[in-house]
């Protein structure tokens, strides 16, 4: 699994992690079932705390991104039991501000719509639902 932590940015590391596995799973680069590093073993790797890749864990399996298992430890959840009833309502409430942001800064609603396009593009390429 490829991690890229940006120790300088202003993103707090656990939601970097919590970030780049999403978009692992979006492009398909983690498959359901997957088991991801033990929280000691991606600490060290990363060189991190370890209560640092232990929110991120507990925040994608809140999100229903991964499971926990005693044995195995964390597996990459199935896309369908990733469907989140709130999730729409959630995306509005994040969305909300980058759209404000984006309209504020002269991008016109295409141009906004073909970034998004792009990006969902990227990720769909990689997982057949």
């Amino acid at each position: 699994m490829f991690l890229a932590i940006d120790f300088q940015s202003d993103i707090p590391i656990y939601i970097q992690l919590k970030q780049q596995i999403i978009a692992g799973i979006a492009r398909g680069e983690l498959k359901e079932g997957e088991e991801l590093p033990s929280v000691r073993q991606l600490a060290q790797d990363i060189g991190i705390n370890l209560h640092t890749v232990n929110k991120a864990y507990n925040l994608l399996k809140d999100d229903g991104f991964i499971l926990m298992d005693r044995r195995k430890g964390a597996l990459i959840n199935s896309l369908e039991n990733m469907a989140d009833e709130d999730f729409k309502f959630r995306l509005r409430e994040e969305i909300n501000p980058l759209i404000a942001q984006a309209f504020c800064k002269g991008m016109t609603e295409e141009e906004l719509l073909l970034e998004i396009g792009e990006i969902y593009r990227s990720y769909s390429q990689g997982v057949k639902r």
